[in-house]
C-alpha cells in the first residue's frame, strides 16, 4: 500500500469514527477482504474506537491491527453489560484473528434452576434446556454470586447432587446432610419442609431471577419493618441487606435470552424526507444476537413501510442464509412466508429485541444525516430552522434571529448589545452596541425597551429587513417589556421567545406565546445548544462592551487629573498602553515615544509624587 493510499484509508476510517455515537455497544473491524478481524466492546463507542487512531498509540499489536483495518461497523446497545455480552457472542461466531481472550469457547456464567422433583439452583457455563431453566448470562460474576447468596439465604434451596424422588421421600430413603444441621437447607428430603412450600420458594426465586422483584421486594420490606417494630434489630438489619441487594440486582441482558432460539428481527425507520428508509436486521441464534446490520432502501414509487419490508425481508434472509421460523416485525404484514411466521411482540424478551433493532436503525439514520451535513453544512442549518419553526409554530423559517442583553454596574456605564444570527450562524457584521441614554439607575426593563425601540425604529426608517424571531435573555419579564415596544408601540408582527434560567443560573427552558408557555425541548438537543449559544454570545458581547467602556472611563478619569495632558495625548496613551497600570510600569523613554519628552516627564512626576503614591 502506497503512502497516499494509506492516508486515504485512514481518512475514510476517521470519518466513520467522527460520526459514531457516544453510547455503549460493540464494534467490528474489517480487513481489505471485508472479513472481521477484531470485535470489541465499549461504554462509549466513539471515544473507544477513536483511541486506536491517536498518534500516541505505542503498542506494537495495536499498530499492526490498525494497519489492517479497512472498514468499521458497530451495534448500539443500552448498557455496558449488554456490550460485553454482544462482544462475546460475535467473537464466538466470527472467531476474529486479533481477538485472543474470548476465542477459547468459554462464555459468561448463567444460573440454572433444575427440573428435578426438588429443584436445585447453581452456577453453570453449560446450557442444556432439557435439564432446567437458565437465567443470565452474567458478565459481572460478583452480581451473579450476590443473587445466588440472596436466594440461598432467603429460600435455602438444597445443594446436594443426589437425585431425590417422590417415592424415595415417601419411603424414608434419605437422610439429612450437614446443610440441614447448619440451617442452610429445609431438608425437604425427609419432609422437614413440605413439597408445596419448597415449590413456592422456587417460584419466588425464579421471579427474582427474571427480574420480577416487586412483590418479593415488598415482602422483604414488610418483614423488615415488622422485625424492627418487635425490636428484633439484628433480623431487621439482615432483611435490609437482602432488600438492598434485591433492589440493586439487574437480572439479565436484552441481547441474550435463553427463551429465544432462532429468530430474525426487522425494523424500519424513515428519513426526514420520506424518500429513503433504513431497515435494521438482527439475527438471534441459540439465544444470542450474532448479526446486526442496517440497509438503506430508496423509495421509487412512494412505497409504504410494509411494502419496503416485504421487498427487503426475503433479500436479507437469502443474503445471510437465515432459516429462522419466526420473524419479529413492528407492524401487521399482509404478506405471508411459506417457511416462517411474522410476530409482533408487545412485551418481554422479544419486545426488547424489537426495541434494540429500532434503536440501531435510528442510530444509522442519525449517522447518515451527520455525514450529509458535513458535506453540506447548510442542510444542518435548514434542519434546525425547520425544527424551531415547528416547535414555535412560526409562519416562516426563522432565518434571522436577534437577541438583546444589558450590562451595567449599579446603573453606571449602562450599555446593551444586539447579536444577529442568520441561518443559525452569527452574522458579526450586523452586531450592534448601544449606550443607554434615557435611563437613570439600574433599570434593566427600561434599558431593554430603549434599545429595542431605537433598533427597530431605525430599521423601519431605513427599510431594513426585520428579524424573523426575537429572543430575550431574561425570561417572562424581558419578553413582556419587549412585546410592549414591538407590538404595542411599533405594531410589528415579530415573534418573541425567551430563554429562562433555573435557580443555579443555568438556562433550562424555552418560552413562547402570550402568555409565555414552556416549549417542550430537550435541553441536550442540538437546537437547544444553538439557542444557548445565541444567549451566551449576546451576554459575552454586552459584557465586553461594558468592560471596555468602564476601562476607558477609568483611564480618562485619572489622566484628566494631570495638567498638561490633553485629549489627543490621552487618546495616544490609551491606544499604546490600554491601561493605567501599563503606563505606570513604562519608563520615561517609552512614554516619550508616545507623547514626547515633556509630557513623559509630567506623567512620571505625577505618578511618583507623594500625594499620588500614598
Amino acid at each position: 500500500m502506497t503512502k497516499e493510499e494509506n492516508e486515504k484509508r485512514l481518512a475514510f476510517l476517521k470519518k466513520i469514527v467522527l460520526n459514531m455515537p457516544e453510547k455503549p455497544g460493540s464494534y467490528q473491524f474489517y480487513d481489505s477482504e471485508h472479513v472481521i478481524i477484531y470485535v470489541g466492546k465499549a461504554k462509549n463507542l466513539k471515544r473507544r474506537v477513536a483511541s486506536y487512531f491517536r498518534k500516541e498509540v505505542d503498542r506494537f499489536k495495536t499498530k499492526v491491527l490498525v494497519s489492517k483495518i479497512h472498514d468499521i461497523s458497530y451495534t448500539v446497545v443500552n448498557t455496558e453489560e449488554d456490550a460485553l455480552l454482544l462482544e462475546n457472542s460475535l467473537i464466538k461466531k466470527y472467531n476474529p484473528r486479533y481477538n485472543v481472550l474470548l476465542k477459547d469457547g468459554k462464555t459468561y456464567p448463567s444460573i440454572c434452576v433444575t427440573n428435578e422433583y426438588f429443584p436445585r439452583i447453581f452456577k453453570t457455563r453449560t446450557i442444556n434446556k432439557r435439564f432446567g431453566t437458565y437465567f443470565g448470562p452474567y458478565p459481572h460474576v460478583a452480581s451473579m454470586y450476590a443473587v445466588l447468596d440472596l436466594i440461598k439465604k432467603i429460600y435455602k434451596p438444597r445443594t446436594c447432587r443426589q437425585p431425590i424422588t417422590k417415592e424415595g421421600v415417601a419411603a424414608g430413603k434419605y437422610k439429612p446432610c450437614l446443610e440441614y444441621h447448619i440451617k442452610n437447607c429445609g431438608a425437604p428430603c425427609i419432609n422437614k419442609q413440605s413439597y408445596e412450600d419448597y415449590q413456592e420458594n422456587m417460584r419466588q426465586a425464579r421471579e427474582i431471577l427474571k427480574g420480577n422483584t416487586r412483590q418479593i421486594s415488598k415482602w422483604l420490606y414488610d418483614l423488615m419493618m415488622k422485625n424492627a417494630e418487635l425490636l428484633q434489630f439484628e433480623k431487621a438489619e439482615e432483611l435490609k441487606r437482602k432488600y438492598v441487594l434485591l433492589d440493586e440486582f439487574v437480572s439479565k441482558s436484552e441481547v441474550v435470552s435463553y427463551t429465544i432460539d432462532d429468530v430474525d428481527v426487522f425494523t424500519i425507520v424513515d428519513d426526514d424526507s420520506c424518500k429513503n428508509a433504513y431497515i435494521n436486521y438482527i439475527h438471534v441464534k441459540n439465544g444470542t444476537v450474532n448479526q446486526s446490520f442496517t440497509f438503506e432502501y430508496k423509495r421509487k414509487l412512494d412505497e409504504t413501510a410494509e411494502e419496503l419490508l416485504i421487498t427487503a425481508i426475503p433479500e436479507i434472509r437469502e443474503r445471510f442464509h437465515s432459516k429462522a421460523k419466526e420473524i419479529i416485525v413492528p407492524m401487521e404484514m399482509s404478506w405471508k412466508l411459506k417457511d416462517a411466521e411474522f410476530f409482533i411482540p408487545q412485551r418481554g424478551d422479544k419486545k426488547h429485541l424489537l426495541d434494540l433493532s429500532e434503536m440501531n436503525g435510528k442510530q444509522y439514520k442519525f449517522d447518515r444525516l451527520k455525514q450529509a451535513e458535513k458535506l453540506n453544512p447548510e442542510q444542518k442549518q435548514t434542519r434546525l430552522m425547520k425544527e424551531l419553526q415547528q416547535k414555535l409554530r412560526l409562519p416562516k423559517l426563522p432565518y434571522q434571529i436577534e437577541c438583546f442583553d444589558n450590562s451595567n454596574i449599579s446603573g453606571s456605564d449602562a450599555v446593551a448589545g444586539c447579536v444577529v444570527f442568520k441561518g443559525m450562524k452569527p452574522s458579526k457584521k450586523d452586531y450592534r452596541k448601544y449606550n443607554i441614554r434615557t435611563v437613570t439607575g439600574p433599570d434593566d426593563y427600561a434599558s431593554m425597551q430603549e434599545v429595542v425601540r431605537r433598533r427597530y425604529s431605525r430599521m423601519i426608517e431605513e427599510q431594513t429587513p426585520l428579524p424573523d424571531l426575537i429572543i430575550t435573555d431574561g425570561g417572562i419579564g424581558q419578553m413582556n417589556v419587549v412585546r410592549e415596544v414591538v407590538e404595542g408601540e411599533l405594531n410589528l408582527p415579530i415573534p418573541i421567545a425567551g430563554l429562562a434560567k433555573d435557580d443555579r443560573h443555568r438556562t433550562n427552558e424555552l418560552l413562547f406565546g402570550f402568555p409565555p408557555q414552556v416549549v417542550a425541548l430537550d435541553i441536550k438537543s442540538e437546537l437547544f445548544h444553538v439557542l444557548t449559544h445565541i444567549q451566551d454570545e449576546v451576554h459575552r458581547y454586552a459584557i465586553a462592551f461594558h468592560r471596555n467602556k468602564r476601562s476607558k472611563h477609568q483611564i480618562h478619569s485619572e489622566l484628566d487629573d494631570i495638567k498638561g495632558i490633553g485629549p489627543k495625548a490621552r487618546e495616544a496613551l490609551m491606544a499604546a498602553f490600554k491601561s493605567i497600570k501599563r503606563m505606570k510600569e513604562a519608563d520615561e523613554t517609552r512614554l516619550a515615544e508616545v507623547v514626547g519628552a515633556a509630557k513623559a516627564r509630567l506623567l512620571k512626576a505625577h505618578w511618583t509624587s507623594p500625594e499620588v503614591t500614598e
